[in-house]
């Protein structure tokens, strides 16, 4: 009941709701469909009779009978304090309410405070370097930094790297010269088992060394956690001109946006992935004259083309190959704006016309990728959190200098960014739909409107332990956090479960309230302990695990191991109070018991 509104979420984000919803959701019908017919079966068949007044030390093996006779005694000490400590609560119901309120007061702030995320880092045994020169640049010099920078990879981090290639003339942000592109392989997580060989401790130290090399700018960072949504971790940003400013002042705008970036210590490698502008000749035909000349467009054109760009003409077969032809100025005739004198143009009577009696030539400067999102002109902004920063708090930072800049610019998010917004909006209502349905089974099971409250009163407990565990490690509310959110108000519905239906049981059979409570308390310890203690030893692997998936398997294993904690040691002490307190409230009159009295 609980996962099933996950499966009907759409996007990215429900697409990972989907897989944990199906999944669980089959082994919780499997266990059901277990424990209805097969474990009936094998208690008839395995289990003997046992008389009464037996001990363990009456059977079994024989060495382990001293530890099963210590378990006992002490595990009998613990339940009897645990009732103890129930009648207590019951006894001074106002103090143990103010605690109450106390707890869910705290987990509401820490809540507020734990930072947003979308999925966390993963170490997925690769590493990118981006490369960008100054504008000009040639493809020898961009090839010279990128060998430089595998150089660096091959050599001083030997350690961890396996092997790098090196790319020139291309990059995230384009095709270009002054482009370049650097693909790290790291060695098998087995052989990378300290902290300082994990791939975000290598971009680290890469950054420091590679900031030194003057002639360009070299940033080093492992690719996001879903390649399919971007080409960085951190965050996707759009910088968009909504109100027609033109180029050059969204590009002012860019530039004003990466210095104030530069100096918020909630951001880090702010860049863009984008192309600056270069110089451009622009030819100024007069088209008059052209036609006066007879001169064809095709054929000014193409001449230009042909001469600076290169030109197919036709193919020829040598060696029984067939190889194509194209013609092209040589280099020395193609270096220099004024060779376009040296051109000549044929009209349309045969005759050769200089470039010089119809053109005319000026520098200016020009973007050489033009890029619109969603419809407005836009520049393309990377960048990911300080160091214990999250990407949520670097999207907020990106957002409070955006409303700095001039008016008429606007932002929008992608990639990673927007999946995370978008899960961030479809939280609330998850959690809202998934308390419904817990609410309205408990409801059916117990045959009342006004138990199940006890139920919703215990929520916010499992929800404090997971929340104090994964903000104390430091990790964010992301996608896997809320899976693991969900999980323990399951596991704390069915705590409550556990003890609430032996006491409406014996309540039934005549005991009054206060003594059908402390004996359902009693009689459920032993169960609630075993399922909840097997459940957290079973999800421990998950938060301590390392290697390939880590970071998903701390998000989830860390929130559902704080949960059960919480859920077992704390909400056992509060389930009974708040039976007893809602059944005086609006439950029928029950007989009356005196509640015992618990030490001062």
């Amino acid at each position: 009941a609980v996962f099933g509104p996950m499966a009907f979420f759409g996007g990215s984000t429900g697409i990972i709701y989907r897989q944990f919803s199906v999944t669980i959701i089959a082994a919780m019908l499997l266990s059901v469909v277990v424990a209805l017919i097969l474990t009936p079966v094998l208690c008839a068949t395995l289990l003997k009779p046992v008389p009464k007044g037996h001990e363990p030390a009456e059977s079994g093996i024989f060495f382990l009978r001293p530890f099963f006779i210590w378990f006992d005694r002490a595990f009998f000490w613990v339940r009897d304090l645990y009732v103890k400590l129930v009648g207590h609560s019951i006894g001074r119901s106002v103090r143990y309410v103010f605690i109450y309120l106390l707890i869910v007061a705290g987990t509401g702030f820490l809540f507020l405070q734990l930072p947003t995320g979308y999925l966390p880092d993963e170490d997925q045994g690769m590493l990118l370097s981006q490369i960008l020169l100054p504008t000009g640049a040639t493809l020898e010099q961009t090839q010279q930094v990128a060998d430089e920078v595998q150089r660096y990879f091959l050599e001083d981090e030997k350690e961890a790297v396996e092997s790098c290639m090196t790319i020139s003339g291309i990059g995230f942000s384009g095709r270009g010269q002054n482009n370049g592109m650097v693909f790290v392989k790291l060695k098998d997580w087995e052989l990378r088992d300290r902290p300082d060989l994990r791939v975000k401790a290598i971009a680290g130290r890469a950054m420091g060394a590679l900031s030194k090399i003057r002639n360009a700018t070299v940033f080093a960072f492992p690719p996001p956690a879903v390649v399919e949504l971007g080409n960085a971790m951190g965050f996707d940003f759009q910088l968009l001109d909504r109100s027609g400013l033109g180029h050059v002042a969204l590009t002012n705008a860019c530039h004003q946006l990466l210095g104030m970036a530069a100096q918020d210590e909630r951001l880090f490698r702010v860049r863009p992935n984008g192309m600056e502008d270069v110089p451009e000749y622009r030819i100024d035909v007069d088209w008059e004259k052209a036609g006066t000349l007879r001169l064809p467009i095709t054929s000014i054109h193409n001449t230009i083309a042909a001469a600076f760009g290169s030109a197919y003409v036709n193919d020829f077969i040598q060696g029984g190959r067939v190889k194509r032809v194209y013609v092209q100025a040589d280099a020395p005739y193609r270096m220099q704006p004024k060779d376009l004198d040296k051109l000549y143009v044929r009209n349309t009577e045969g005759k050769m016309v200089p470039y010089s009696s119809f053109a005319t030539g000026y520098w200016s400067s020009g973007s050489p990728r033009l890029e619109r999102f969603n419809g407005f002109p836009s520049m393309n902004i990377w960048g990911e959190p300080a160091p214990g920063r999250s990407s949520g708090d670097a999207m907020r930072a990106m957002e409070e200098l955006t409303s700095k800049l001039p008016q008429g610019t606007g932002f929008d998010w992608t990639g990673l960014s927007y999946q995370e917004r978008q899960a961030g909006a479809q939280a609330a209502p998850l959690y809202a739909f998934s308390i419904l349905i817990i609410f309205l089974c408990v409801a059916a099971l117990y045959e009342s409107w006004t138990i199940p409250f006890v139920n919703m009163l215990i929520l916010p407990l499992g929800i404090f332990g997971a929340t104090v565990a994964t903000s104390w490690r430091g990790m964010p509310n992301d996608v896997y956090f809320q899976v693991g959110f969900l999980t323990t108000l399951g596991l704390s519905t069915k705590n409550a479960i556990l003890i609430i239906q032996f006491a409406q049981y014996r309540m039934q059979r005549g005991e009054g309230l206060i003594e059908a409570t402390l004996g359902a308390a009693r009689t459920r310890f032993r169960p609630v302990i075993m399922t909840s203690l097997a459940f957290f030893f079973g999800v421990l692997p998950l938060a301590l695990a390392g290697g390939a998936g880590a970071g998903a398997e701390n998000a989830i294993g860390t929130a559902v191991v704080g949960g059960m904690l919480s859920a077992t040691f704390i909400a056992l002490l509060f389930i009974p109070l708040f039976f007893v307190l809602v059944s005086r409230w609006f439950g029928k009159k029950q007989p009356q018991s005196t509640a015992p009295s618990g030490p001062a």
